[in-house]
C-alpha cells in the first residue's frame, strides 16, 4: 500500500533542524521497506512568497506558483537529507525500494484555486488521489488536530471528513475535507518531532495523532 507523506515546513525553522533531520533519517528507513512517497511543504521558501506577497499585491495565480515553486525547493532539500532518496515528478510512477520525493512544480494543478486558502495539504491530497495511494500522512509540528487553538490536551482522536468540514481546526485549509471526502483513503495527522509514530502508523496501521477517514 502506498504512504504519502507531506513534510510540514515548519519542522525545519529555527531550532527544528534537528527533528527535520531526525524524520528524514527515518523517512529513508521506511521506504526501503514501504511504498513511500514524499510531498514536501512548503516551508520558509513560501514565506518568502508571503513576504513578497504582502510587499507587491501579486495576483493570485502569480503567488500561488511561487509557492507551488516553494514546495519545490524544499522537496530538493528533502530529497538530500532523506537517505537513499529519489525525485519523482509523477505521483503515478513511484520507485520501490526507496522514499520518493516529489517535485511538484509541474504537477496539473489547475483543479485547485490558485489561493492561499490551498496549502500543502490540499495538494497532497490531490497526489494521494492521483497516486491511487491508501493513506495520506500529513506531518506537522503538533500531536494532531485541535478543536481549540493553541492546542491544549490531548489531539482529537479520530473525525471524518465531514466533522473536519464542519469543526475546521485550526491549520486545516478550505479546500482539503471536500477533497477528503471524496477519497478511498485514511488520513492521518502527526507529530513529526517524534519520528517514531511515523514508523508505529506504517508498521502497526496506527499511533498517536488525528485519524480522519
Amino acid at each position: 500500500m502506498l504512504t504519502v507523506v507531506k513534510v510540514g515546513g515548519g519542522l525545519g525553522r529555527g531550532a527544528g533542524d534537528d527533528a527535520l533531520r531526525a524524520l528524514c533519517r527515518v523517512l529513508g528507513e521506511l521506504g526501503e521497506r514501504h511504498p513511500l512517497l514524499v510531498v514536501p511543504g512548503g516551508a520558509w521558501f513560501a514565506d518568502a512568497v508571503r513576504e513578497a506577497d504582502d510587499r507587491f499585491a501579486l495576483p493570485a495565480t502569480t503567488s500561488h506558483h511561487m509557492a507551488v515553486l516553494g514546495m519545490e525547493q524544499f522537496g530538493w532539500l528533502l530529497a538530500e537529507l532523506i537517505p537513499g532518496a529519489e525525485r519523482c515528478a509523477d505521483p503515478a510512477r513511484v520507485p520501490a525500494g526507496r522514499a520518493a520525493v516529489l517535485l511538484p512544480a509541474a504537477l496539473p494543478l489547475d483543479s485547485l484555486p490558485a489561493s492561499w486558502q490551498v496549502t500543502s495539504d490540499s495538494i497532497a491530497a490531490w497526489v494521494a488521489v492521483r497516486a491511487g495511494a491508501g493513506r495520506l500522512v500529513l506531518v506537522k509540528e503538533v500531536d494532531g488536530l485541535f478543536a481549540q487553538w493553541p492546542a491544549h490536551g490531548d489531539p482529537i482522536g479520530a473525525m471524518t471528513a465531514a466533522e473536519l468540514a464542519a469543526l475546521r481546526p485550526a491549520g486545516v485549509d478550505e479546500h482539503l475535507p471536500p477533497l477528503l471526502e471524496a477519497a478511498t483513503f485514511e488520513t492521518w495527522v502527526i507529530s513529526g518531532r517524534d519520528p517514531a509514530r511515523l514508523a508505529e502508523l506504517l508498521e502497526q496501521g496506527t499511533t498517536v495523532g488525528t485519524r480522519v477517514a
